[in-house]
């Protein structure tokens, strides 16, 4: 059972009680304060979650699992994320900083448990960001080629995106936030044109396999719907702008709810619209490696599957330059706090952004697609294989930020039953999430993935362990 922290740990956060202190603690970060509206703080969370990628590259992966199932499984899975999305709310609305879910979890759990969460995060933002490089490399081919990627080019193509997302994420956090928003923006905005039209072709007729379930079995549903949570993770990476945000306390809980409502909403609409329409054709989605192109023809517009399949390819760019700017300033924070390298602390004496932490989130971002594709793997194995990493690290950063929040409120005076029971419930379905990635425990890559987590988990625990060895005996 976990307990409160100690009250006289050094905080990092800003609440109502110290909000007149708040300028002076942005400036203690070296990051430029208050500088993205609403919409931008937005735009980080979306883009992290990259929706355009998700019919186009995750759905058709749910459906081979869930089959008709599709759309209840995107439908749960917006459930158990709106559960933990008001749990993180509850947290925005009373502090604000750029450490994100680390700095919830770490001001009231134990030090040790903060770290976890800490590294869990870094290496969810990272390997997001890996995830989607590799769906870039497959999607450049696909566009440019009309076939698989060669491990040259492959390797070319990660090393260029990656270096452009860091450049970016180097120069200025207001150019990134307006970048990404204008990418998903257009690139939803093609997708929702050719579910309109489908669902035009189809008339008032509703599914009945899918609304029946036809063919769905339960252990299908179940893997499906794990496998949809991965469409979400990040919908909270506008917590990582506390310090940039205008007004955070209101701006970021704001767009952390509207964001997972907002993706969930399109979500179970393009889920049940492309099973409809691989339906109309005869097809299965869940073996379709273009399905938006296949889904563009049945709505009559062939032209927009190709204007799909580039907006996806430039939505995993926005993807890799969100998650670096999110995983760069959770390695600011985490270095503020003690549990990272100091140097991770610098800031651009000019740009005001983490330039040091934004190398390292984008090489660790790189380097393992880049390894990956000269070995010849494909960008959707690259794109499964490191989205179900970060998949983990998610989960269990979800899971205990959720845990932490009686505690954090009862600290502010503003525990209620309520929320007792928002914790209970966000804490059981990513529990539930997470029995659902181990057991049973996939066959091949993804069967090892565990072990890498917690290899990787044990590497940051002993870093934390060493760094209090220190702490500690430069105190006594």
């Amino acid at each position: 059972m976990v307990t409160p922290a100690q009250s006289s740990r050094p905080s990092a956060e800003t609440s109502p009680q110290s909000s007149p202190q708040a300028p002076a603690e942005k400036s203690h970060y070296g990051l430029r304060g208050e500088i993205l509206s609403p919409v931008e703080t937005l735009a980080q969370s979306v883009s992290t979650m990259a929706p355009s990628s998700t019919p186009a590259a995750t759905i058709p992966l749910v459906c081979a699992l869930a089959g008709n199932g599709t759309w209840l499984a995107y439908l749960l899975a917006t459930g158990a994320v709106l559960l933990v999305a008001l749990c993180v709310a509850s947290f925005a609305r009373r502090s604000s900083s750029p450490g994100s879910l680390f700095i919830y979890a770490e001001t009231v759990l134990p030090r040790w448990l903060g770290a976890m969460v800490g590294w869990s995060l870094v290496l969810a933002y990272v390997a997001t960001g890996s995830s989607v490089v590799g769906g870039f490399y497959q999607y450049a081919a696909l566009v440019f080629l009309h076939s698989h990627s060669t491990p040259a080019a492959s390797v070319l193509l990660t090393l260029t995106v990656t270096a452009i997302s860091m450049w970016v994420a180097w120069r200025d956090v207001k150019i990134s936030a307006r970048l990404m928003l204008w990418i998903e923006a257009t690139s939803l905005l093609t997708i929702l044109v050719v579910v309109v039209l489908v669902l035009g072709h189809r008339g008032h007729h509703l599914d009945a396999r899918q609304i029946t379930l036809q063919g769905t079995t339960g252990s299908g549903l179940r893997l499906g719907l794990v496998l949809a949570l991965f469409s979400f993770v990040g919908f909270e990476s506008a917590t990582t702008l506390g310090s940039e945000a205008r007004n955070p306390l209101t701006t970021i809980p704001r767009a952390v709810i509207r964001s997972s409502l907002l993706a969930g909403a399109i979500f179970v609409v393009c889920a049940y619209t492309e099973v409809l329409g691989f339906h109309m054709v005869g097809q299965n989605l869940g073996d379709s490696q273009a399905p938006m192109q296949t889904l563009a023809a049945v709505a009559g517009a062939p032209i927009l599957g190709t204007l799909i399949n580039i907006g996806v390819l430039v939505s995993m760019f926005a993807c890799t330059l969100a998650c670096v700017t999110a995983a760069a300033r959770v390695l600011l924070l985490m270095a503020h706090r003690g549990l990272a390298h100091g140097k991770l602390r610098d800031t651009h004496h000019q740009n005001e952004t983490p330039h040091v932490a934004v190398l390292v989130a984008g090489l660790a971002a790189g380097l393992p697609v880049v390894v990956l594709g000269a070995r010849g793997a494909s960008g959707l194995d690259v794109y499964g294989w490191m989205g179900s990493l970060a998949t983990y690290g998610f989960i269990v950063t979800y899971a205990l930020v959720a845990a932490a929040l009686p505690a954090y409120l009862r600290r502010n005076n503003a525990l209620r039953a309520g929320a007792r029971l928002l914790s209970a419930l966000a804490f059981a379905a990513m529990l539930l999430a997470l029995l659902g990635n181990l057991y049973p425990l996939p066959a091949g890559p993804y069967g090892k993935l565990p072990y890498i987590y917690l290899g990787y988990l044990a590497a940051g625990l002993l870093w934390f362990a060493i760094g209090e060895h220190k702490r500690h005996s430069r105190t006594v």
